[in-house]
């Protein structure tokens, strides 16, 4: 009988020599270069078709001791296939570079199939992983393993990326066990990623991320020993961009830890390791101490390690701006400070090309305008983001501003001389509506493109809107809108525009408007081009479409289609609803026990104002995600500061926006305002309640009933259900904040031709108001009605709205009526207590304003009425003893 033989099982890899990852391999160092997300050199090369040169950066990572070379091809003006199809090929025909194996290494599952189809050898696949469902994971890990590769499998479900050490144990257990178990793929052929995450960010939260990497490590390969680790090492010192002795010692300290808990591989620059016992003592101590968390309370090793950041650089002496780009010709040093957003010599460097050409308008048509294109090229290839882009436009801005005095002078020696030959694109708010922030952030991406905008402003009437174009000869005329008043203004503006038989295109744009509406409403009316616009970074592909008259008519007969369809898809879907008689609807409400139910008393009825409240106690409460969505940056805070992709500008905008929140509150910009009343209710039908203003004056509620038919069970809900529908006995709430002052920064941002700074001051006070909202709807709940005294919510479950009761607005969904605000804001003592102003269209004036009604009972909860049919709206109009035709207006978003 043979004796038995235990082999053990390693991770097996080859290019063209087999690479077997042994314990005593020590760490397999992954080349980052040949990467077009992380080398700006070869990411030219590879855009320029120039991949015999690219070669060369693959060669100097295997040169400099890269065991593996990680290849991507993620570049938005790639072929990403057809790239990673040439680069591998070629690759394989080096035998200095092909001896090592090769990571293939994309977001996009095609990229990496087209990838393993020309690898030779046994590869790495760079990454799969649960973010989409077990489904798609298991699917393309059968992909991965007919191709004999193995897989990267990052530490990501269908909940997010795992940040603590529980999560990313848990979701690589998981994994582990479907990969092992349903797929059939060898243990030893499974990496993990645990995700690295940024530290020293200045968020507490952020502190223990390299404890949880490393101990989550120490862990997995506990559990699941034959399985390798792997990370982005350069993530960890995201916080130290730009400063590169800081980021190797804290590469280094960190895989000397990592190394030791588990870790064997690594995405690193393998030119850029430093030996960690050769690291300055003071900063390896203070690396240690951030890395670690430890001597950490209160951010201390962090403000130490930014501190001493602040003093090195490779030499150990003060670090210094480079500042090589001063010495380039005068047309680069424009193009470089309007591509990084630097004022600091917009001036100096304007007038030294002012004098060098012709005409100050030479300067904006050449240099400028090259600059500009620049940067529009870059935003529109995903490689600058709104933030950037807005911040290049104030150069640009600033750069006019100086040679405006000159052109002016030219012109009025040369009145024959007509310069102004850029397109026309006017924009407006439309009546009645106060937002424009989208608006603004539109026409700088517009006018970093060439475009001349003029912006009407907020609340323009549709006859000025019109007129104007006429007069200035717009070319293109947008409109934006937030409330859904302003829907229908702009279906007037449309309808004017073919009754003037106007041929400028309409734009649409604004948080309540869509495809849908765009297509079925606003695109009937008007017969000369109507598009709906997502966002900034598609108006410059749609007007540069409208504006070329070979792409024009093809463009907008696809549009038409396009809108065509969705009309008579919208019409078939109103024909398949189903509805309840409001009858049947009224008595299918939510069924609550009231037996015994005890309403609570209010500390006080009646109204209470909070002027001047103060600013950082409002701070507190402010949700993040809402403002980098308002400069399109998606994502999840504070994960998105971490991004691989938008993390570095929203860190940035992040910072911005904490300093100019400093300054808010240290020099009192703003101030805050608001109310808060609690009133007796009764309920007097199914869905009307009478509140109790005072004695023997009362004000009627009404609200409208969900009537869509429901599954069996489902209640067709009401607010009306969630008050007491015995006689007396409980109340009912509501409030109003506002945050004023505003007006006179913006001037001066405007001013200073400062769209960044206007932009963000302007989303920074939407989040003052929000915060306000919820810090008051949290004070009531624990106090000034005290009917949960007890609670205890982080601000992450408060935005999660994980507390008791609701604070429904007038004209969002639940309660879609607009007209209810006139009740609400009597309630409330009118414009002196609230400090708000109230639009013909209902809009809240200063535009920071949010209102809504408080609900206490414990079953409260937000919903949609979504749409009624007509017995319902009828009978809304008897209780509610208004016109029906005005009334008719205001709900024509709800009416079936």
């Amino acid at each position: 009988m043979s004796a038995t033989v235990k082999i053990h099982s390693f991770l097996s890899l080859s290019g063209l020599e087999p690479l077997v990852v042994r314990p005593e391999t020590n760490f397999i160092n992954v080349g980052e270069r040949t990467n077009v997300t992380g080398s700006k050199k070869f990411a030219r090369l590879i855009r320029e078709n120039k991949y015999e040169e690219a070669l060369s950066v693959a060669r100097q990572q295997v040169e400099n001791g890269a065991q593996v070379i990680d290849i991507n091809m993620d570049d938005a003006l790639l072929d990403g296939v057809q790239a990673m199809t040439t680069f591998i090929n070629l690759v394989q025909s080096e035998p200095d570079i092909a001896k090592v194996p090769v990571m293939i290494d994309s977001s996009k599952f095609e990229i990496i199939q087209a990838g393993l189809k020309c690898v030779q050898g046994k590869c790495i696949v760079n990454s799969i992983s649960m973010k989409e469902g077990e489904a798609k994971f298991i699917e393309q890990a059968i992909i991965c393993k007919s191709f004999g590769a193995a897989v990267v499998v990052m530490a990501f479900d269908e909940q997010g990326q795992a940040d603590t050490k529980e999560r990313k144990v848990e979701i690589c257990h998981r994994a582990y066990k479907i990969l092992t178990e349903k797929v059939g793929i060898a243990p030893q052929d499974i990496i993990f990623d645990p995700n690295i995450f940024a530290i020293a960010t200045g968020l507490e939260e952020h502190n223990n991320y390299g404890v949880d990497f490393i101990e989550a490590v120490k862990e997995i390969k506990e559990r699941m020993p034959a399985v390798s680790i792997s990370g982005g090492v350069s993530n960890l010192s995201f916080s130290f961009r730009g400063n590169e002795p800081v980021r190797e010692a804290m590469h280094a300290v960190f895989l000397y830890y990592a190394i030791k808990a588990g870790m064997n591989m690594g995405i690193v620059n393998a030119g850029q390791l430093v030996v960690y016992d050769e690291i300055e003592l003071q900063l390896r101590e203070l690396c240690e101490d951030v890395i670690l968390n430890r001597n950490n309370e209160n951010n201390e090793a962090t403000e130490k390690l930014l501190a001493f950041a602040e003093t090195v650089k490779a030499s150990g002496k003060t670090e210094k701006k480079d500042l090589a780009w001063r010495n380039t010709p005068v047309e680069e040093r424009l193009k470089h400070a309007l591509v990084n957003g630097i004022t600091d010599y917009i001036d100096t460097d304007t007038e030294e090309a002012r004098l060098k050409y012709p005409r100050p308008l030479d300067v904006i048509e050449g240099p400028l305008m090259s600059g500009m294109d620049v940067v529009g090229d870059l935003f529109g290839s995903g490689k600058m983001f709104l933030p950037q882009v807005v911040k290049s436009a104030r150069v640009m801005k600033k750069s006019v501003a100086w040679l405006t005095p000159f052109i002016e002078e030219e012109k009025l020696a040369n009145p024959d001389v007509n310069d102004d030959a850029a397109p026309t694109i006017l924009m407006a708010t439309v009546k009645g509506d106060v937002h424009d922030i989208g608006k603004n952030i539109v026409g700088v991406v517009l006018a970093c493109n060439g475009y001349k905008i003029i912006d009407m402003g907020v609340m323009v009437p549709t006859d000025k809107i019109l007129d104007t174009a006429e007069r200035e000869k717009a070319d293109i005329i947008g409109l934006s809108g937030l409330i859904t008043p302003s829907l229908d203004e702009m279906v007037n503006v449309a309808h004017e525009m073919q009754r003037r038989n106007m041929p400028q295109p309409l734009l649409i744009g604004g948080a309540t408007t869509s495809r849908m509406h765009t297509a079925v409403k606003i695109a009937p009316q008007f017969d000369k081009g109507v598009v709906h616009v997502l966002d900034a970074s598609r108006s410059v592909t749609v007007v540069g479409s409208l504006l070329n008259p070979e792409q024009k008519p093809q463009f907008l007969a696809n549009i038409r289609t396009e809108y065509i369809k969705l009309a008579e898809d919208f019409a078939s879907k109103r024909k398949v609803k189903e509805f309840l008689p409001f009858g049947e609807a009224q008595k299918n409400k939510v069924a609550i026990d009231w037996t015994g139910f005890q309403p609570v008393t209010p500390s006080f009825t009646g109204v209470r104002t909070f002027n001047h409240y103060d600013l950082s106690e409002i701070r507190k409460y402010i949700d993040w995600q809402p403002f980098f969505i308002s400069w399109e940056l998606h994502g999840k805070f504070p994960q998105i500061l971490e991004d691989p992709v938008v993390g570095k500008e929203a860190t940035k905008l992040y910072q911005d926006a904490n300093k100019m929140l400093d300054q808010i509150i240290a020099e009192k910009w703003l101030t805050a305002q608001g109310a808060v009343g609690f009133w007796p209710v009764t309920k007097t039908a199914d869905d009307t309640v009478l509140v109790q203003e005072s004695e023997g004056k009362t004000i009627p509620l009404q609200f409208l009933r969900q009537q869509i038919k429901k599954a069996a069970g489902q209640p067709n809900l009401s607010l009306a259900d969630f008050i007491c529908p015995s006689l007396e006995g409980d109340f009912i709430g509501a409030f109003s904040v506002t945050i004023q002052g505003i007006e006179p920064h913006l001037e001066r941002f405007i001013a200073q031709n400062d769209d960044y700074g206007k932009i963000n001051l302007q989303a920074l006070s939407d989040r003052f108001a929000e915060a306000f909202a919820e810090l008051l709807h949290e004070k009531v709940r624990k106090e000034l009605w005290g009917y949960v005294k007890e609670e205890t919510l982080s601000n992450e479950e408060l935005i999660q709205e994980k507390y008791r009761g609701i604070r429904p607005a007038p004209g969002y969904p639940a309660c879609p009526d607009h007209t209810e605000k006139y009740k609400l804001f009597n309630l409330l003592g009118g414009e002196e207590n609230t400090g708000i102003h109230l639009t013909e269209s209902l809009a809240m004036y200063p535009a920071s304003s949010v209102c809504g009604w408080y609900f206490s009972h414990p079953e409260s909860k937000y919903f949609g009425v979504g749409k009624i049919q007509e017995d319902q709206f009828l009978d809304y109009v008897q209780r509610k003893e208004m016109p029906e035709d005005d009334l008719r207006r205001w709900l024509r978003p709800v009416l079936e």
